[in-house]
């Protein structure tokens, strides 16, 4: 049954949906929790497709809420739908003007009393899930940084603003992989030294099944480019051999344990309905995903450290005495000298030879002149003091004389 409402209020809104359940046979309410879809214009038909498929396993009140334009006056149209083959109730809300800005005055009226409330935004989501209006009406907050712009930096601000409560769609997506590796190490207990994710890019689960198993095992854990989809292999190293877990189609996997043979998985790619589902599961936090993503805040905050200086080759280091403030060479120095040189020698047979002479002669009369006047300057000095020296010896006999004829 559905009952389309426009330019009305969160009042009618409640009459209305008292109304279906009444014409439906079904005035008491079997639900178990309110289900707070915040979505767009655009994606608001699968996400509402999804939620509803959840309601068979958790029977929910579903309110879509698609925040319009928010030019003109403020306006909420609102469309109540309940049976069509779900337990639950649907109440997609649309808010335009002013009214975007306000959307718990409209929310809060059609929370069921006394169950909890969840909250999912399907494509993007706020910086602070915890501090968004909506958000703090929620016990637990559902993100898929997978279907947000800039997935690497959209997981990097989750973690920067994790608050109790928050949780992913890209970490539900790696339950099956973090059971079948811990199996892996029950059935095989060795020490590991490293680990190896192989995925396409961008992937938040891939980014955060490295920080999960770096964290946990202690371990460096280097990622590889594949063709996809998704995760395609995850390998723990240890000196016995690799736990490897390869999905290259999506579908199925092979597990490989080290003296053991290999042995098929089933390891589907699930849909968003089971991922909300398992999620739907326990409302309270997640511990685990808790540490995983601050331990991948961390690493991601930390400075690189820098580039080492290559040490040069052998043979070519200046021995010479003295030499421990020269710049050492190395090879691409060497070619770049050599290639210079050559490229000087082709210069010089181009040269006519009236040039060189003409350079040979230019030089010359430089160097002659230059050796000239220092030799000017080292001859006049004795000259003058020998001519100082007989002034001053004939001017003395002069005296000599003149006293002797007195």
């Amino acid at each position: 049954m559905r009952i389309d409402l426009t330019e009305t209020n969160a009042g009618k809104v409640v009459s209305a949906l008292l109304q279906a359940r009444r014409r439906a046979g079904s005035p008491a309410m079997g639900m178990v929790l309110t289900f707070v879809v915040v979505t767009d214009e655009a994606h608001h038909t699968d996400a509402l497709l999804a939620a509803r498929a959840v309601q068979t396993e958790h029977p929910a009140r579903i309110l879509g809420v698609i925040i319009g334009n928010r030019r003109g006056k403020p306006r909420l149209d609102a469309e109540v739908s309940i049976g069509d083959g779900a337990p639950g109730e649907t109440v997609l809300l649309r808010l335009s003007g002013a009214l975007t800005g306000h959307p718990v005055s409209v929310v809060t009226p059609l929370l069921l009393p006394d169950s909890p409330v969840v909250a999912w935004w399907p494509t993007e989501a706020p910086k602070e899930p915890a501090e968004d209006p909506l958000g703090r009406l929620a016990q637990r907050r559902i993100t898929d940084c997978a279907a947000m712009t800039g997935r690497r930096t959209a997981l990097l601000r989750q973690a920067e603003n994790y608050a109790p409560g928050n949780t992913d769609l890209s970490w539900t997506r790696l339950t099956p992989w973090r059971a079948l590796l811990a199996a892996g190490l029950e059935q095989h207990p060795v020490r590991i030294t490293g680990a190896t994710i192989e995925a396409e890019p961008p992937n938040a689960s891939a980014e955060l099944l490295g920080a999960w198993l770096g964290h946990r095992l202690q371990v460096p854990v280097e990622r590889k480019r594949s063709k996809g989809p998704g995760i395609t292999a995850v390998r723990l190293h240890s000196a016995h051999g690799d736990i490897a877990l390869e999905r290259p189609d999506g579908r199925l996997a092979v597990f490989a344990i080290p003296g053991e043979a290999d042995r098929p998985v089933a390891l589907h790619r699930r849909n968003t309905a089971e991922l909300l589902a398992e999620e739907l599961r326990r409302l309270d936090n997640d511990d685990v995903y808790q540490q995983t993503l601050l331990a991948y805040g961390s690493n991601a905050q930390q400075p690189k450290p820098p580039a080492k200086a290559s040490s040069p080759p052998a043979g070519k280091a200046d021995d010479a005495p003295g030499g421990q403030g020269r710049t050492t060479r190395t090879p691409a120095t060497a070619a770049a000298e050599k290639t210079a040189e050559e490229a000087a020698r082709k210069n010089g047979r181009g040269r006519s030879k009236t040039a060189d002479n003409s350079a040979k002669k230019t030089a010359k009369k430089t160097a002659k002149k230059t050796a000239k006047k220092p030799a000017k300057k080292t001859a006049k000095k004795p000259a003058k003091k020998a001519a100082k020296r007989t002034t001053k010896k004939t001017a003395s006999k002069r005296a000599a004389r003149a006293g002797a004829g007195s």
